[in-house]
């Protein structure tokens, strides 16, 4: 008997645990009112009440009241993360690293970034990584607790020790990453793929979100990395290393990609030559689309030397996107980084092109979106390692 009822205890225990998890995670995608969480769950009101009150009285969220406008009567409360736990969030490329502090919700309070003249070392970037978090700390509101810290690669990396088995621009082979920055910080540390991440930060807060089946492509400094969502679950292969798409090849000659592979969507679509054919250096990503723009619309800026790279670059990327979906069956694309601005630039070449190279039924089904978190997307998906912490354990803060 009294082992029957310590299993009831149990699973009782279990049962409550669930459903405050599944209610911080709703909240933490999006901010909620009671009754919103009431229909989300399908708990009556008096049990939704409760759970919010516990995760109330662990500092995980809090309510605002909030009345809308000409409404009557009693305010319902909104239900938002609090601001108590801080995700640290790292990003190393060829040119810069950037720290910064990241609250449940994909909220970023605090940017450090720090230029850097080459590629920098795994070293380098626990040293700007321990100065940065010293800086950002100083600054957080009291109360405020940092639950440890993520770092968004732009390579291959084993997720499981956080171990960079391959970063080609900058130069890193089998470097344990994680347990160097969680030694110089003094933190639990966790890191992964740059483009798994913020495919992970576009569906939860972005323009992924709703599909459950997602492809995310981004194009930076360091190549075109992808992240997969699968059945509503992120695809992370066996050892972490699913969505290289810029690997993918699309011919068997050609140029060499930052992995050494021949004829790969990498080597093909470049930021690096569309700045060529801008005749300009790397500049910001909002300033490089504006000017990508300015030159393919009609008037006297309009360059045919740079509308016939944008054409072919988004025919090439067309082949390797529709290539990967006919396998996957993802019914949403999102592009981030430069891809985002050859999507901009030309639209419909993309969408032709893409149709042409997709399985017939699968053509009304997918669409293709741009990222919307712009460059932010990494921090946040960098942070939500050491958040997913939060939303699983549900430590107490408060």
């Amino acid at each position: 008997m009294a082992e029957a009822s310590a299993s009831q205890a149990r699973r009782k225990d279990l049962g409550r645990h669930q459903n405050l998890t599944s209610l911080l995670r709703r909240v933490h995608a999006t901010p909620a009112t009671r009754s919103d969480l009431t229909r989300f769950s399908g708990l009556n009101r008096s049990t939704v009440a409760g759970l919010v009150g516990e995760l109330v009285d662990r500092g995980l969220v809090v309510e605002d009241e909030v009345r809308g406008a000409g409404s009557v009567g009693r305010p319902s409360p909104t239900v938002r993360p609090a601001d108590r736990a801080v995700g640290i969030a790292v990003h190393p490329e060829i040119d810069a690293v950037r720290v910064a502090a990241v609250l449940l919700g994909g909220r970023v309070v605090r940017r450090v970034r720090v230029d850097v003249d080459q590629p920098p070392t795994p070293e380098r970037v626990a040293t700007i990584a321990q100065e940065a978090v010293a800086a950002i700390r100083a600054d957080l509101p009291p109360g405020a607790v940092v639950v440890g810290a993520g770092v968004a690669v732009p390579g291959l990396v084993r997720v499981a020790d956080g171990v960079v088995r391959l970063a080609p621009h900058l130069d890193w082979h089998d470097v344990p990453l994680a347990a160097q920055l969680a030694s110089a910080l003094d933190m639990p540390v966790r890191a992964a793929n740059e483009a798994s991440l913020g495919a992970a930060a576009e569906w939860v807060f972005g323009a992924g979100r709703g599909a459950d089946d997602l492809l995310y492509v981004n194009g930076g400094a360091s190549g075109i990395g992808g992240g997969i969502v699968t059945g509503g679950v992120p695809l992370l292969g066996a050892s972490g290393h699913a969505g290289e798409i810029g690997h993918v090849s699309i011919r068997t000659d050609g140029s060499r990609d930052s992995a050494g592979l021949v004829g790969t969507l990498e080597a093909a679509v470049t930021r690096a030559r569309l700045a060529a054919v801008l005749d300009v250096r790397e500049p910001d990503p909002d300033t490089f689309e504006r000017m990508l723009l300015a030159a393919t619309e009609g008037g006297s800026s309009r360059s045919s030397a740079v509308v016939a790279e944008v054409e072919r670059q988004i025919d090439t990327l067309a082949i390797a996107l529709a290539s990967v979906v006919n396998v996957l069956g993802s019914e949403r694309i999102v592009l981030g980084g430069f891809l985002a601005a050859l999507a901009a630039a030309d639209g419909p070449r993309l969408r032709s092109a893409f149709d042409a190279h997709l399985l017939a039924p699968l053509v009304p089904d997918v669409q293709i979106r741009r990222a919307e978190l712009g460059a932010d997307i990494l921090l946040i998906g960098a942070a939500s390692l050491p958040l997913e912490h939060v939303l699983t354990e549900l430590p107490t803060l408060g």
